[in-house]
C-alpha cells in the first residue's frame, strides 16, 4: 500500500491550518463568574474581550444556565435597571470589559448553585465585520459573592 495519498492529505491539512489565522482573532482575559447562594436563580459572568479586527459578541451560552444574555446597566434618574443587548461591539485592538457596573453576561435559570472554586464553561460567539463567526470556549473561575473586577489576577488568555 502506497503512503503517497496520506502524505498528500497531511500536506493539504497543514496548508489549511496555515490559512486559519486569517480569521478574526479574539482574546478573552480575566474571565470570572460570581458565586451564587442556594436557590439563587441567576448570577453574572465578567471578562475582557479584545478582537484583532472590528467584531461583535453576538451570543454567549453555558450548560450551567437555561438562559444566557448580555445585559447593560441603565440609570433612569437614580433608579438602576438592566436591559438585554443583542450584541456587543468589539472595535479592533480595543479591550472591551464586561464588568458588574456596565455590560455583563447574565446566567439565568441556574441548574444548580455556582460555588467558589468551580469552573463555569462559557461558549462565546464572535462575528467579524465580514459576517464570519468564531466560537471561543472559556473556563471561567467562580469567585466569591464579594469579588469585584480587580480582585485577584487570574489571567486567562485564550486564542483560537
Amino acid at each position: 500500500m502506497s503512503m503517497q495519498p496520506i502524505k498528500r492529505g497531511l500536506a493539504a491539512l497543514a496548508l489549511l491550518g496555515l490559512a486559519l489565522p486569517a480569521l478574526a482573532d479574539t482574546t478573552v482575559s480575566d474571565a470570572w463568574v460570581r458565586a451564587s447562594v442556594p436557590h439563587q436563580q441567576s448570577t453574572g459572568a465578567f471578562m475582557t474581550l479584545t478582537a484583532s479586527t472590528d467584531s461583535k459578541l453576538v451570543n454567549v451560552a453555558s450548560p450551567v444556565a437555561k438562559t444566557v444574555q448580555v445585559h447593560e446597566m441603565t440609570m433612569n434618574g437614580d433608579v438602576m435597571g438592566m436591559r438585554e443587548v443583542k450584541s456587543v461591539e468589539l472595535p479592533a485592538g480595543k479591550p472591551v470589559t464586561l464588568d458588574p457596573n456596565g455590560l455583563h453576561v447574565m446566567l439565568m435559570g441556574l441548574n444548580e448553585q455556582v460555588k467558589e472554586g468551580q469552573q463555569v464553561p462559557l461558549t462565546l460567539t464572535i462575528e467579524d465585520a465580514k459576517g464570519q463567526k468564531q466560537t471561543l470556549e472559556v473556563q471561567a473561575p467562580v469567585k466569591p459573592l464579594t469579588a469585584e473586577m480587580d480582585a485577584g489576577h487570574d489571567h486567562m488568555h485564550m486564542k483560537h
